[in-house]
């Protein structure tokens, strides 16, 4: 019976080979490196806002940051106490454009995090293969396999400036967020029943 599994590859030619390749490969990983690094800082940001929107300190805030174990979770809670705490319609709008911002930095940087990496027998990164499972016609398969070619890293370098811009948006953001909050003495009480 034939075995399904790929052929296990010359590693030994591969990494004598993977010399000539090594300034393309060790830039590709920088960059990736680069991507999780910025994305990584901005997804700490929202410890911050959470401090601001809870109106606690930096301790707590990062508690309850680091309690939600998705991303998608704190990102919820913080539009849920937007929602309830800020009292300026343009600021909330604007806290709307940092996580749809942040949202689609979030997607490259899952794309590159989730994959498996494909190099040839020269050592070069040439593609990724994302570990996302699709169904076509009833089918399933292994997520896209996409090149690592030039324009995909103008594409990765793009998202690496994006996330340079959000971050420093963010930082501006705060002090706008702080007065835009309404604090918890001035909300008014409810009675229970």
């Amino acid at each position: 019976m034939p075995s399904r599994l790929p052929p296990k590859p010359d590693f030994e030619a591969i990494e004598a080979a993977a010399i000539n390749s090594a300034d393309r490969r060790t830039m590709i990983l920088a960059l990736i490196g680069n991507l999780v690094f910025s994305w990584s800082n901005n997804e700490s940001m929202f410890i911050y806002i959470l401090m601001v929107l809870l109106e606690t300190d930096e301790v707590s805030a990062a508690i309850v940051f680091a309690t939600l174990n998705t991303t998608r979770a704190r990102l919820d809670l913080v539009q849920r106490l937007a929602t309830a705490k800020i009292n300026d319609k343009e600021t909330a709008k604007t806290l709307d454009k940092i996580i749809t911002r942040f949202n689609e930095s979030t997607r490259v940087r899952n794309e590159f995090n989730h994959c498996m990496y494909t190099v040839n027998d020269r050592g070069e990164i040439t593609h990724t293969h994302a570990m996302k499972i699709r169904e076509s016609r009833g089918r399933l398969t292994l997520g896209e396999l996409r090149p690592i070619d030039d324009a995909r890293i103008a594409e990765l370098a793009k998202s690496i400036a994006d996330l340079r811009r959000l971050n420093r948006d963010l930082w501006e953001f705060l002090p706008r967020l702080q007065k835009a909050v309404v604090p918890l003495t001035a909300q008014p009480s409810r009675t229970q029943l």
